[in-house]
């Protein structure tokens, strides 16, 4: 009696068993199941809506799924961010853009997500430095030249920004203060128009990276005199760093990369890495940053989440200096 009923059990324990593991199985087993989308918080034609476009295509192939470019604008990037911190943490709603929405913006912004806890970091895909420019009509043509002459009028020169509490006004206050120089911040609304006042000299100094410098990067118009990093940039090979004057001089720049809403799981995270370092390690991939201005990097999360640490280190540094200097209006 006990053969007759034992064959039936054991199927019947077999099948519950793979239907108790099939229930169990992690929801994101499939990921991604459907469109994912990067949401770049710039507008559509800027640096960070290209770098998007340019990771997305290669991430569609490599996941053979559709990866899509939205930009939620407004804020200094913050409006973008928040919209993902707000996303089910699903891997299907991804941040691209600069890392300063985590480091810089929540000390002169009010935010509405935790800059510390709200995101995890997946991949850096690419980064540029900074770059000290003068207007060609300010006789400065080094460092030393240009600290000697600032300091004999404390604040009777002025520095663009792209904006108060913009990644160029910090790299400009995190200048003037390592240099124990003073100078009056004039902010404009974007890069663009702080550019034509630095060409056209109305103003005397700004602090911005080779990617908008490039339109003038052979003209007489603007003389770039320091890169904010260690070694020189293939962009601009006749600049010398910034640290050749100031060797404790920390090195900033604008790190664009991915970033998924907290609770996103840990397996789509490390695929996301994976894919975005193989991306940078295609030539013609690489090419394309390059091209751009940038310089192509495709980090680990840990490697990003160390980035990030740093450059909220570096600009918590000068929070103080960066409130203070808001005030100027243009």
């Amino acid at each position: 009696m006990l053969k007759l009923f034992a064959r039936p059990l054991i199927v019947f324990a077999r099948a519950l068993i793979a239907a108790f593991v099939l229930f169990n199985a992690p929801a994101n087993a499939a990921w991604p199941e459907r469109t994912v989308t990067l949401v770049a918080p710039y507008p559509a034609g800027g640096l960070t809506d290209v770098m998007a476009r340019l990771l997305a295509a290669e991430l569609s192939i490599k996941f053979n799924q559709s990866f899509i470019v939205q930009n939620v604008v407004g804020a200094g990037g913050t409006i973008g961010a928040a919209h993902v911190a707000d996303a089910t943490p699903d891997g299907h709603t991804l941040y691209f853009g600069p890392i300063g929405v985590v480091t810089l913006s929540p000390l002169t912004s009010n935010i509405r997500y935790d800059p510390e806890s709200a995101f995890l970091p997946i991949s850096i895909l690419a980064s540029t430095p900074f770059v000290v420019t003068v207007t060609e009509k300010f006789p400065a043509k080094t460092m030393a030249e240009f600290i000697a002459l600032v300091n004999k009028k404390p604040d009777g020169f002025s520095y663009a920004s792209s904006g108060a509490g913009s990644t160029t006004h910090a790299a400009g206050v995190l200048f003037l203060k390592t240099a124990g120089l003073k100078m009056v911040h004039v902010p404009y609304r974007g890069v663009a128009p702080s550019l034509t006042a630095l060409v056209s000299g109305e103003i005397e100094m700004s602090v911005l990276s080779p990617v908008e410098l490039k339109p003038y990067i052979d003209s007489p118009k603007i003389r770039p005199l320091a890169l904010t990093k260690k070694a020189r940039s293939q962009h601009m090979p006749n600049v010398p760093s910034i640290m050749d004057t100031f060797p404790e001089f920390p090195y900033v720049a604008t790190y664009n990369g991915l970033m998924a809403p907290k609770g996103t799981p840990k397996e789509i995270i490390d695929k996301l890495s994976k894919a975005t370092r193989e991306a940078v390690k295609n030539k013609t991939f690489s090419e394309r940053l390059l091209k751009a201005g940038l310089e192509p990097i495709g980090s680990t999360a840990v490697q990003m989440s160390e980035a990030i640490a740093a450059d909220r280190k570096n600009w918590l540094a000068i929070k103080d200096d960066l409130v203070a200097s808001t005030s100027a209006k243009k």
